[in-house]
């Protein structure tokens, strides 16, 4: 399949290139595009190798970054910088330039992602410094699910906290959730628009989507990504009448934040880590809080697959990405054991191997295993909005 960098930068030259900042919650990711030369920095703000000082912020992550890249292609010239910004609540439908009064909207909507959106604002207040003289254009992750249904956005609250307060479910990891899908009937040889797909974003944060003839018609996270799955160190869903009985029992709402984002999920459950391949080692040797970490993360996904497939009333193909979903074998084989009835049949040999399709000729249901590019998407969205402001 023909690599989305080599065919939606067309026309930018060989010394040209988009940078794109894609900051997770303790990652920061930053490519040039289309030249594809890379830095990937893990597990911001946690301890360096040995118990040492690591990386404070993504802040001085994006300039540790922006100076190796730099090192790596010195004669690049930066057209436009590309953001990945989680959550743009209603404010924020499509990709958008970047000023002063945008950036100052992502901030305030800090508090819907506590976990990314003020690593994205560090990206964009650093970026934005260091590379004042070209356009920045920020890229939600929402934006992919402003195609929802009422039915799937709307929460079981007073209708009067949507209208007046802005509460539905919006959906995050968009970006990937598009790109993976339309890779994915690539593979398929078929149209997106006439495909029932589940796109499952596994890593240290995680989202299912139900992807229905190339829109968005329902996802595992909500008003924030904090619902859904078990991920790395969030609850995922979780009966809220625990919130009432841990406000009652005393906890500020600093201890539930921190809780709730923080200290659940994989890392709660093993009381280890929040990285699959540490809870992956952990298991082998007989740990037996690891195990029932990773297995109950496998549980959840296998019912949201259920979930999502009776809302899009079948399906056709569900779709692994992510660094847990790309590169573990055995949590594909966890997730699907015993899914035969919804027509889905893993092939154990493809599936250790690695290869796109990992499901067997006869699964009515395709497998397939799709690396995620949402930096290549990025790139793509941020020359649009530039062409579209004839700023490019």
């Amino acid at each position: 399949m023909p690599d989305r960098a080599s065919t939606v930068l067309r026309g930018v030259a060989e010394d040209e290139a988009v940078l794109v900042v894609n900051a997770g919650s303790s990652s920061l990711k930053m490519q040039l595009l289309p030249q594809r030369q890379h830095v990937h920095i893990e597990r911001i703000g946690e301890s360096g190798p040995g118990g040492g000082p690591g990386v404070a912020d993504h802040g001085e992550a994006f300039r540790i970054a922006l100076a190796r890249l730099r090192e790596q292609a010195p004669s690049v010239r930066l057209l436009a910088c590309g953001h990945r910004v989680v959550h743009g609540g209603e404010h924020f439908r499509e990709p958008v330039l970047i000023d002063d009064s945008v950036q100052e909207v992502i901030r305030q909507l800090n508090r819907l992602a506590p976990l990314h959106n003020p690593a994205g604002l560090a990206g964009i207040e650093a970026a934005r410094s260091e590379l004042s003289d070209i356009p920045h254009v920020a890229v939600f992750d929402t934006a992919f699910h402003a195609s929802l249904p009422e039915q799937a956005y709307l929460t079981g609250l007073p209708y009067e906290y949507y209208t007046d307060h802005g509460i539905r479910n919006y959906g995050f990891h968009g970006t990937n959730h598009d790109h993976v899908s339309r890779q994915a009937a690539g593979l398929l040889g078929r149209h997106r628009d006439e495909l029932s797909l589940i796109t499952l974003h596994l890593g240290n944060g995680a989202s299912a989507a139900a992807v229905k003839h190339g829109r968005s018609f329902d996802t595992s996270m909500g008003f924030t990504p904090l619902a859904g799955l078990l991920m790395g160190t969030r609850t995922g869903d979780l009966d809220p009448g625990i919130i009432l009985h841990l406000l009652a029992d005393g906890k500020s709402l600093l201890e539930l934040d921190q809780l709730l984002n923080r200290q659940s999920g994989l890392k709660g459950l093993s009381g280890r880590s929040n990285d699959m391949r540490d809870l992956r080692r952990a298991a082998a040797a007989g740990d037996r809080r690891a195990r029932l970490a990773i297995t109950v993360y496998a549980y959840r996904v296998k019912k949201e697959i259920g979930a999502l497939a009776a809302a899009m009333d079948g399906l056709d193909a569900v779709v692994f990405t992510g660094g847990i979903g790309e590169n573990d074998a055995a949590i594909r084989e966890e997730i699907l054991q015993g899914m035969d009835w919804l027509g889905i049949e893993l092939d154990n040999e493809r599936n250790l191997a690695g290869n796109s399709l990992v499901s067997t000729a006869t699964s009515r249901v395709a497998v397939l295993v799709v690396k995620a590019d949402e930096e290549g998407l990025i790139a793509e969205q941020t020359l649009a909005v530039l062409r579209a402001a004839g700023a490019a």
